[in-house]
C-alpha cells in the first residue's frame, strides 16, 4: 500500500497537508510544529499495546510525511503532481523514525514546558487556536479542551471569556452547546482530567521521571 493509501487510511485523506492540518503554503517552521504536534499523539511509546500497531503505522505514516514536505524537491514535485514515488515510501517504510524524531526534536523539562505555557498562555496563537477549535468543535468545551495546549479546566473562566467576546465582536457564531452548556457535561470534563492527570502521574512514577531530562511522555503532560 502506497504512502497516499495509508494517509487515507489512518487519516482520512490523501493530502499530505490535510493530514497535517495546515495550508500548502505553510512555512518549513510550520510543517515541523504540525509535525511535531501530531506524532506526539500517535507515538508508540506512549499508547497501550493493543494500539502500539496501528500507532507505529501512522507515526512512520507522518514521518514520510515530513521528510517529504520538507524537502524543498520532493515538496515542488508533490505540490505540482499531488503523487508521491511509493519506490522512494518503501524505502523510507524502513527507516527509523524514532531516531529521526530525535534528531529534530530536542528532550525537555518540567521546567521548559512551564516556560512555553506561560509563554502561550493568553498569547495571540493561543486565541488562534481556541477559535479555531471553538468553529470545528461548534462550542462543544470538550472539544476544545481536547485539541488546545494548556486548555484545563482551572482555565475555563479564561477560556470562556475569550470566546464570549469574540462571539460579542461577530468574530464566532453563538452555539448553544456553548453558552448553556449543561452542568452535568462541565463535570464529567472534569472527572475526566482528573483521572489522565492520576494516569500520568502514575506513569511518571512507573518511569522513574524527574524534573530533568526525560522522554516524550513528560511532554505529553501539558495536557493534563
Amino acid at each position: 500500500m502506497g504512502l497516499l493509501d495509508l494517509c487515507e487510511k489512518y487519516f482520512n485523506s490523501s493530502n499530505l497537508y490535510e493530514v497535517l492540518q495546515i495550508p500548502e503554503t505553510a512555512s518549513e517552521k510550520e510543517v515541523k510544529k504540525a509535525y511535531h504536534k501530531l506524532s506526539l499523539k500517535v507515538h508508540p511509546d506512549r499508547v497501550s499495546e493493543d494500539q502500539k500497531l496501528e500507532a507505529t503505522e501512522k507515526f512512520k505514516v507522518l514521518g514520510s510525511i515530513h521528510e517529504i514536505l520538507s524537502d524543498k524537491n520532493k515538496r515542488a514535485v508533490y505540490d505540482e503532481t499531488k503523487s508521491v514515488d511509493d519506490d522512494d515510501f518503501n524505502v523510507l517504510v524502513d527507516k527509523d523514525w524514532t531516531v529521526y524524531w530525535r534528531h529534530l526534536f530536542k528532550k525537555i523539562t518540567e521546567e521548559d514546558i512551564k516556560a512555553y505555557e506561560k509563554e502561550y498562555t493568553g498569547s495571540q496563537e493561543e486565541k488562534d487556536d481556541l477559535k479555531q477549535a471553538y468553529l470545528t468543535g461548534k462550542g462543544d468545551m470538550d472539544y476544545i479542551t481536547d485539541h488546545v495546549q494548556f486548555a484545563r479546566t482551572e482555565h475555563e473562566p479564561r477560556i470562556r471569556e475569550i470566546l464570549n467576546k469574540m462571539i460579542k465582536d461577530g468574530e464566532i457564531p453563538a452555539y448553544k452547546i456553548f453558552t448553556h452548556e449543561p452542568a452535568k457535561k462541565k463535570q464529567k470534563r472534569i472527572a475526566k482530567e482528573n483521572r489522565e492527570a492520576k494516569e500520568a502521574e502514575e506513569l511518571k512514577q512507573e518511569l522513574g521521571m524527574t524534573s530533568g531530562p526525560n522522554n516524550l511522555e513528560l511532554m505529553i503532560r501539558q495536557k493534563q
